[in-house]
């Protein structure tokens, strides 16, 4: 039984996007692995706020077909930098239940094991549902400040690589998906030693005048014509920028971005068509920002986007979640990806860089790019951004024949073959903000690949 201090997957019980079947021998070995890691190890690797990725990594490539050997062997490759979590000290546990002690704690690494525990206990006491309606969806200041961190980064990161938006979120999702209360609690302590600094942007698009109500609603992929159209907007963030939404884009131009951000809201009717669109939106330009001269290569910050998108419907499927909930969770995400294509330059869109592809090793289903992915010798990215692939197909076929959705049929899986042909060619396997021309820099010509 999964409890919120132990991993417990039923392989019965598939998630969201997963191979047909999934065998009681790999569900029992990535069980293990998940709680060592929950006990064991600390959320940030380093003093920098580098995240562990061993759940998302596991949680993944167990989903796409991972034999138990294999879980194992990721596991043994990402566990090797690792640094222990620390220890709670049952002063600050107690001190927790006290909302008013928070701040003294909130957004800082050391306290990790503290909030850790203090939310197992929590969810042992309450349930997880009622642990989240508590903490972080009430209608209450301190549930808006934890939900903010959940989309924030992590507060000791001086510079960019990795970066840390929307990890708290991701982990978050991976809990409910998988239906693991050490999970979700493990996401609720990531989100409070995470910073809220992104509520300036979120909290001033909450507040801005709506659209005039005469307007034409916009499409996501019309607000990122519109991004890249404004030149102050799309030039606001600099290379040179420690963080080009913080330092770029909310002190050069934070109007234009709200401005920007407000025209998209979501409506609880349409919960279903409105994700597959996020979805959609956050695919194109995550795959169509190529250069042609240069290597395929897909965005590191951008991919966290689309990373992200595969936990939407399972967290409004719960029923006990309000629809106001599930459209705060909705818009901050959509905003959160405006803001992110306008923070790498807003680079340009070219479809044809997906449509034209010629595959590496060509397949007529995802099964084969699945095999490839659970084997990619890294932190899980990889996998996570062919499971989210995948997963989009699926969600926005519905609804590709509306002009809101510019990747349809088979480029879903032209993306996937993209992808594992990048990671698996030579050099860096991602580009680091893709609109500005040094992040290409040190990328191959494509002439001579």
């Amino acid at each position: 039984m999964a409890t919120s201090q132990v991993i417990n997957l039923d392989p019965t019980a598939l998630p969201d996007l997963s191979v047909p079947s999934i065998k009681p021998d790999a569900a029992q070995k990535a069980s293990e692995l998940l709680t060592d890691n929950d006990k064991k190890h600390h959320i940030f690797f380093n003093e920098g706020g580098f995240h562990n990725h061993i759940t998302h990594h596991l949680l993944t490539v167990y989903a796409l077909g991972a034999s138990p050997s294999l879980l194992a062997k990721q596991y043994e490759s990402d566990k090797s930098y690792q640094r222990p979590k620390p220890e709670a000290d049952e002063l600050v546990v107690e001190r927790l239940r006290d909302r008013e002690n928070w701040s003294q704690y909130l957004g800082n690494g050391k306290y990790y094991g503290d909030f850790l525990e203090f939310f197992q206990r929590e969810i042992a006491a309450k349930g997880w549902e009622q642990v989240l309606m508590e903490y972080l969806f009430a209608q209450d200041e301190n549930a808006k400040d934890l939900l903010l961190r959940m989309y924030g980064v992590s507060t000791s990161q001086k510079a960019e690589m990795p970066p840390g938006f929307l990890h708290p979120l991701i982990h978050l999702g991976f809990g409910i998906e998988f239906r693991q209360p050490a999970i979700i609690a493990e996401g609720l302590a990531q989100a409070a030693v995470h910073a809220n600094w992104i509520g300036k942007l979120f909290l001033a698009v909450e507040h801005a005048a709506p659209p005039p109500s005469d307007a034409a609603p916009k499409s996501i992929v019309q607000l990122l014509d519109e991004i890249r159209a404004d030149e102050s907007l799309s030039t606001a963030a600099h290379w040179d920028d420690g963080n080009k939404v913080r330092d770029g884009i909310l002190v050069r131009a934070p109007e234009r971005m709200v401005n920007i951000a407000r025209q998209f809201t979501a409506d609880p009717a349409r919960l279903a068509e409105q994700t597959a669109e996020m979805t959609a939106a956050v695919v194109y330009y995550t795959g169509a920002a190529q250069r042609p001269t240069k290597q395929i290569k897909f965005d590191f910050y951008f991919m966290h986007c689309v990373n992200c998108s595969i936990f939407f419907p399972a967290m409004f499927r719960q029923a006990w979640l309000p629809d106001a909930a599930k459209a705060r969770l909705l818009e901050w995400k959509v905003w959160m990806d405006l803001t992110m294509y306008a923070s790498r330059r807003s680079p340009a869109l070219l479809l044809n860089e997906i449509t034209d592809y010629r595959p590496r090793q060509p397949t007529a289903d995802w099964e084969p790019l699945f095999q490839r992915a659970v084997a990619t010798e890294d932190d899980g990215h990889t996998a996570k951004l062919v499971r989210a692939l995948a997963h989009g197909q699926r969600i926005s076929a519905p609804y590709e024949h509306k002009d809101a959705f510019r990747i349809k049929g088979d480029m879903w899986l032209q993306l996937g073959h993209m992808v594992m042909d990048s990671v698996e060619d030579s050099g860096e396997r991602w580009v680091r903000s893709a609109g500005f021309d040094e992040a290409w820099t040190d990328l191959q010509p494509r002439a001579q690949l």
